[in-house]
């Protein structure tokens, strides 16, 4: 894998034949697990403008009309989080001289906050092909990865890492995107207080200075490829320019939306059933389900036939593979020659894009069944000889970063690589409830086939309901933690660790496509750290304390949703830590909080977090409710937040069902999610660490 250094350039066409379409990973990590940031591309034509609004692709505006762009949204890794964009090269229009892709951080975040900021590039069979780390990012609200560019009819990638200091605002209007005031975000005062222009020391090189350079030559010219900032245009405003001084400037707006979508409303119109017996004719019914085989052919052609008409659904579940932006046909058992007896598939995609096509295999199980090596090898041999692009494999089960499910053999003598992926039936889910439920698909029809498709999905004859089952290494080390025999080093302690990491992932996915916001996990564990070294130290931790840890950054709250399972006690403990306020004293914080909380369990613990060691005051949200003084230190100790927590029985079993140990994770997390978290301020500010206590009251403090 290529490294580069800022300012340096490469040609894709050198580092590998498959770049007709590719993927941009934009990584970053924090000390807290909290630092987060938002990517974005623009397109812009010769003159380093946008053609128009709609060429800038961002939260609002996550997918090209003709696929070219796709944000793909964050993948957790074991030391922070990627968040990933595919770009089908081909079909990015003609008049487009270069896509510059860039992420950005609010609420006066910076990115000199956050730890291994970097970039990497994968062609169309998800090999890597180079890397790029950004060093000495600053204090900026705004930061240019890298681009793509063309040259001499060949498409080639440059090292940027610049920043900007006035945020995205303030880059979008740079390259000629208009800001719709109606769509401000709320910044702090020393973000509004801000000239809106690029860093200087930082500032994007012009058009006629982007010329090609070797990498040699680029590194050493990059700190003065600099120019003097831009006049850069401000927000529309409803008065004239005339009337707005900077001081009383609003806040920097949030790029206009993308046009409006179908989505379909969250609860359904009143049935015009005669009584609750009738039920509703389904377009995939699911009564009829007899086997196993039945399921998983009934499965695979629901699953294809909707990607196939409905092209956002299907495009966002195969840009990640690597598929171009073009029209695709699904096919099911199809029937493949394979030494003397040929090989059926459970289904086949094809995309056609300006003549060529690319072909994935498809291998699909249902319920708890595994994955076969030998079916999966097989396909990878077909697909191989055949000169198609993938096998995709589609289960109940969650692919781990360093973990493949299957282990195959790759043939390096041939010329023509095979790329194995695999998908979740949790994560097909998660991608139809945010397209129907929240970001909208192109007209009714569609958002009416997703909905079917999701309620077969979900339907329990589906076979279709995700991860299910902690493995059979989970009664024995529940029981071997119990009797105190359970030894360091035991590899069923890192099954068990290993199938938690699963099962905290799905419900990630679930909850945030219920949400529609993003939920993730986070890994407490440094950049670069082997995942099976993590993992071995995470089991020999559960056989010395019994427990299994987790913690979801929910986006729009306060803090990270902490999960922790007691094996010794038989409990699971969902939990939140909520910094205290920038202003007030702790008593009017205490009111505060219980007010907030005011349609919370009783049973909810409510723990005062204290500077310095040792444990503050503690009580149920019943006790404190009448006497909210009762949660303050008696020793005047300097309170930085509170901790809430609730606590329920886990199940005993190691599958999904009613007394399951999966069943009862997922129902801690929904409850303390609905009668907890939604009641919290959806941002909290955080108290400065070495703010000195003033009458009672806070000081020196910072915002995240």
């Amino acid at each position: 894998m290529r490294k580069l250094v800022k300012g340096a350039n490469v040609s894709l066409r050198a580092l590998s034949d498959h770049t007709g379409s590719v993927v941009l990973s934009l990584a970053w990590s924090s000390a807290t697990g909290e630092g987060d940031a938002d990517v974005s591309v623009l397109l812009l034509d010769e003159n380093g403008k946008v053609r128009s609004d709609a060429d800038f692709y961002f939260y609002n505006n996550p997918v090209a009309e003709n696929g070219s762009v796709q944000l793909l949204g964050k993948t957790p890794t074991a030391d922070g989080n990627e968040d990933r964009i595919s770009f089908d090269l081909e079909a990015i229009a003609p008049d487009i001289d270069r896509a510059v892709v860039a992420a950005s951080r609010y609420g006066g975040a910076r990115f000199g906050d956050l730890d291994d900021l970097g970039l990497t590039l994968a062609d169309a069979s998800g090999e890597s092909l180079l890397q790029f780390s950004a060093e000495d990012a600053g204090e900026v609200g705004a930061f240019i990865f890298g681009e793509l560019y063309r040259r001499s009819g060949e498409w080639k990638f440059r090292a940027v890492g610049q920043g900007y200091a006035s945020g995205l605002a303030g880059l979008a209007t740079d390259f000629g995107v208009n800001i719709e005031d109606d769509a401000a975000e709320e910044t702090t005062a020393e973000e509004a207080g801000q000239e809106r222009e690029p860093d200087r020391e930082q500032q994007p090189e012009e058009p006629e200075q982007r010329q090609d350079r070797t990498q040699e030559t680029a590194a050493a010219r990059a700190p003065s490829a600099a120019v003097q900032p831009q006049s850069i245009p401000a927000p529309r405003a409803s008065g004239s320019a005339s009337d707005a001084a900077p001081a009383a400037r609003k806040p920097a707006a949030r790029p206009r939306t993308a046009r409006k979508k179908v989505t379909l409303p969250r609860t359904a119109k009143q049935s015009l059933a005669e009584n609750e017996s009738w039920r509703a004719a389904r377009l995939f019914p699911v009564s009829a389900l007899r086997n196993d085989r039945e399921r998983e052919m009934r499965a695979t052609s629901v699953l294809l036939s909707v990607m196939a008409q409905v092209p956002e659904f299907g495009r966002r579940l195969t840009a990640a593979f690597g598929a171009p932006a073009g029209r695709m046909e699904t096919f099911t058992e199809v029937s493949l020659p394979h030494g003397d007896s040929p090989r059926r598939p459970d289904g086949v995609v094809r995309v056609e894009r300006a003549g060529k096509l690319w072909t994935a295999l498809i291998e699909t199980k249902t319920n708890g069944h595994p994955l076969k090596a030998d079916q999966v090898q097989a396909y990878m041999d077909i697909a191989a000889r055949r000169g198609y692009e993938a096998v995709i494999t589609l289960s109940n089960d969650v692919a781990l970063e360093g973990r493949p499910l299957v282990d195959v053999k790759l043939d390096g003598r041939r010329k023509h690589k095979v790329a194995l992926w695999h998908l979740s039936w949790a994560e097909v889910v998660h991608q139809a409830q945010m397209l129907i439920r929240h970001e909208g698909v192109g007209n009714a029809a569609h958002a009416w086939l997703l909905q079917e498709l999701l309620h077969y999905l979900q339907h329990e004859n589906s076979g279709c309901h995700g991860f299910q089952n902690m493995g059979s290494a989970w009664v024995p080390v529940r029981n071997g933690i119990d009797d105190e025999t359970l030894c360091q080093g035991d590899p069923r302690a890192v099954e068990v660790v290993e199938n938690w990491e699963r099962l905290v992932r799905q419900v990630c996915l679930r909850l945030g496509g219920e949400l529609g916001q993003k939920v993730l996990p986070v890994q407490r564990a440094r950049r670069g750290t082997d995942p099976h070294a993590r993992r071995a130290a995470l089991a020999d931790r559960l056989c010395s304390q019994g427990r299994l840890h987790a913690e979801l950054r929910i986006e729009g709250t306060p803090g990270t949703l902490a999960l922790t399972a007691d094996l010794r006690t038989g409990k699971l403990r969902s939990s939140i830590e909520v910094p205290a306020s920038e202003q007030g004293y702790p008593l009017t914080w205490a009111k505060r909080l219980i007010r907030q909380l005011a349609a919370a369990p009783a049973d909810l613990h409510v723990e005062a977090l204290v500077d310095g060691p040792g444990a503050g005051p503690r009580g149920t949200l019943e006790r404190l409710r009448p006497e909210p003084a009762d949660i303050l230190p008696k020793d005047g100790a300097q309170i930085t937040g509170f901790r809430l927590s609730l606590f329920r029985s886990m199940g005993s079993g190691r599958g999904s069902a009613e007394t399951g140990f999966i069943r009862s994770v997922d129902d801690v997390v929904d409850r303390f999610h609905a009668h907890v978290i939604t009641h919290l301020d959806r941002r909290t500010p955080r108290r400065a660490q070495n703010a000195e206590p003033q009458s009672g009251a806070t000081s020196g403090t910072r915002r995240r």
